[in-house]
């Protein structure tokens, strides 16, 4: 029996598969251990996993009120400036539940002390990463303007433009202060960290399909892809009696959502009730934070702080969103069309693959206005090719068994 430490990094979209594959790793007869920040220590304890907090409820709490958190550029400088200054605390909590000889390291992209510790103890590790966007490529290149393919630019201009990423947008905010503690670990110094060293040299985990994102031929070898790791909770969660007569007493409707941890919505939601309006349709708000709603939702639409993708998107006709991945996963298995609001970090291109998988369409963020929502909407629901794309991406989406295929490849790292 084997003691895997699970390590994400964010919201909801970046736990919930971390909690499902541990649930799968403890079902298999190993433990099990969640250090993420302390909103998610019920979901944890749902699954069975030890639980260790590396964030306050406060500091959560403050980080998804920063302005900058979503803002195209900023908000990922924001998240690296604020890993830099927690990597010294990670470690400390990650070595204390570091097992020798027994234990797993199970990282995501930016659990920079993962990486760390893996290194200054030589403990088998394999990072996780939920997106493809992480890969870099002087092939197919991940999209960072919804629709706009950059494969076909010349080579050294791919280079150049991850050269300026890396010196202004990444290095300059982490790579002092890592490579200062990397020295009194009595470890070498790194730079350009996205490029290389975020991955494991053990393995590497890439948790969706080869149909939404085919291995590039310099990826890296260690690579394996299994699939979207679906899970939400649903087993432990029922739906209220007010959101079941809500559906039961209409047509499918519309799911919005931008996003667990985005507390700047208010437009989208404004966008959102005004376009199902348009329609004659009607709306599911899901959001925890019900003060960027609007002040009179009508009888057409209803909210919920939160409830399983997975229990309400096959009674939906469609779901409008911020391009998660996870949102993304779970819009492909409900077979329905998708609309996205791509804001940054991984979004824009996951929004570009939904686009060439024929099931969605995109309205960027200052364009999120109820006509043109309206429209973007119609366009969706009226195709049936889209219906038809809808379809087929779902049944391939049944033929696998992600969590499963995940916890076999972590397996193979046991001591």
């Amino acid at each position: 029996m084997a003691h895997f430490l699970l390590t994400p990094v964010g919201s909801s979209g970046d736990v919930h598969p971390f909690v499902g594959i541990g649930r799968a790793l403890r079902a298999r007869g190993h433990d099990a251990t969640l250090l993420a920040s302390e909103p998610f220590r019920r979901i944890s304890a749902r699954a069975g996993l030890r639980f260790v907090a590396t964030q306050s409820e406060e500091e959560f709490d403050r980080l998804t009120k920063h302005p900058d958190l979503w803002h195209s550029r900023r908000g990922m400088t924001l998240i690296i400036q604020t890993l830099a200054s927690a990597m010294r605390a990670h470690y400390t909590l990650i070595a204390g539940a570091y097992e020798p000889g027994r234990t797993v390291l199970v990282g995501h992209a930016l659990s920079f002390a993962t990486r760390v510790l893996e290194e200054a103890r030589g403990a088998p590790a394999a990072t996780l990463h939920l997106a493809p966007s992480i890969f870099r490529s002087d092939y197919q290149q991940p999209s960072y303007i919804p629709g706009a393919d950059p494969s076909r630019l010349p080579v050294w201009m791919k280079r150049s433009m991850w050269w300026l990423v890396d010196r202004w947008l990444v290095d300059r905010h982490i790579v002092a202060e890592l490579n200062r503690w990397r020295r009194e670990l009595g470890l070498a110094p790194v730079s350009r960290v996205f490029k290389e060293w975020v991955h494991s040299p053990r393995r590497v985990i890439g948790l969706f399909p080869e149909w939404f994102a085919s291995i590039q031929p310099d990826w890296p070898p260690q690579l394996r892809l299994t699939g979207f790791p679906l899970y939400d909770d649903a087993d432990e969660t029922a739906l209220g009696p007010g959101l079941q007569a809500f559906f039961d007493r209409g047509s499918a409707p519309i799911l919005f959502t931008p996003g667990s941890a985005n507390r700047a919505a208010a437009a989208f939601f404004a966008g959102a009730l005004d376009a199902t309006r348009r329609l004659g349709r009607r709306a599911l708000f899901l959001t925890g934070y019900p003060e960027q709603l609007p002040a009179t939702l009508g009888s057409e639409a209803w909210h919920e702080p939160y409830v399983p993708f997975s229990q309400v998107l096959p009674r939906c006709a469609a779901i409008v969103h911020h391009g998660g991945i996870g949102t993304c996963a779970q819009g492909l298995m409900a077979g329905v069309p998708q609309l996205t609001m791509p804001l940054g970090f991984d979004q824009p291109d996951n929004t570009t693959r939904l686009w060439r998988l024929g099931v969605a369409r995109w309205v960027r963020p200052h364009a999120f206005r109820g006509e043109r929502v309206a429209a973007e909407l119609a366009a969706l629901l009226g195709d049936a090719r889209v219906a038809e794309r809808c379809a087929h991406w779902a049944r391939e989406m049944r033929k696998s068994d992600p969590i499963g295929a995940t916890c076999t490849e972590l397996e193979a790292l046991i001591p």
